[in-house]
């Protein structure tokens, strides 16, 4: 079926179900399924959809996006960066009497002093900036989870991975990705409390999975996010 409503039109499905509510779900191909009770008339669908529009837009427009992937980003005033999962727009501001490149987080916006207008340096300042938000992030958040585990971890490290988000050796040794700053607090708390685990169990059988689950019972939902945004997560 379709529906028009404030200029958008969008195809959605109905299935009807044994169930008592209304549900709306959309799949990674940006297809919209409706699930309702039997007997839910056509104009009670409608009236949910439209409801819903604004968020189903939303969730529309970030499939298209994901599916195009990363794109390449400009560093010029307005450009948008993910910090703690949600997106600001820079500032450049020009200072030639900084010893270096440096970000200052205020106000709603990620103001970038520089010496000169260099994506280059913008984008190592940015860098730099997440390096250090992240290791903040991170330290903070294992204090906090310290408390379920009896072993401490032996050094926390950033890196600059291409393929994890987190690692934890036999040595007790700590590392995660600088990348994980973009992240909302909550999925950051998951990395943590996901590696801290692998101090106990050092792989992911079902012992490391329940010890996880212990500590955070909604964690699939924190990994679904580090699932459909990581493709954003990106200077």
């Amino acid at each position: 079926m379709l529906h028009t409503y404030l200029g958008e039109t969008i195809r959605f499905e109905i299935k009807y179900k044994n169930r008592t509510s209304i549900g709306i779900t959309i799949d990674s191909y940006g297809n919209v399924e409706v699930q309702v009770p039997k007997g839910t008339s056509d104009g009670r669908v409608i009236q949910l959809l439209e409801e819903k529009w604004e968020l189903i837009q939303q969730k529309l427009k970030e499939m298209k996006d994901r599916q195009l992937g990363p794109q390449k980003k400009v560093y010029e005033y307005g450009e948008r960066f993910l910090y703690l999962g949600k997106s600001y727009p820079i500032e450049i501001l020009l200072d030639i009497n900084i010893t270096q490149e440096h970000i200052v987080f205020e106000d709603g916006k990620l103001y970038i002093y520089v010496k000169q207008h260099d994506a280059e340096k913008i984008k190592q300042a940015l860098k730099r900036f997440y390096y250090k938000q992240c290791k903040a992030l991170v330290e903070k958040s294992i204090s906090s989870y310290q408390r379920n585990f009896k072993t401490k971890p032996r050094s926390i490290r950033i890196s600059d991975s291409k393929s994890t988000w987190g690692t934890c050796d036999s040595k007790l040794q700590l590392t995660f990705n600088w990348r994980l700053a973009m992240a909302p607090p909550e999925v950051i708390d998951y990395v943590v409390v996901h590696e801290m685990c692998h101090m106990v169990h050092l792989n992911h059988d079902r012992s490391f999975w329940r010890l996880v689950g212990k500590i955070m019972p909604d964690y699939k939902e924190k990994e679904n996010w580090l699932t459909l945004s990581s493709w954003k997560m990106t200077i």
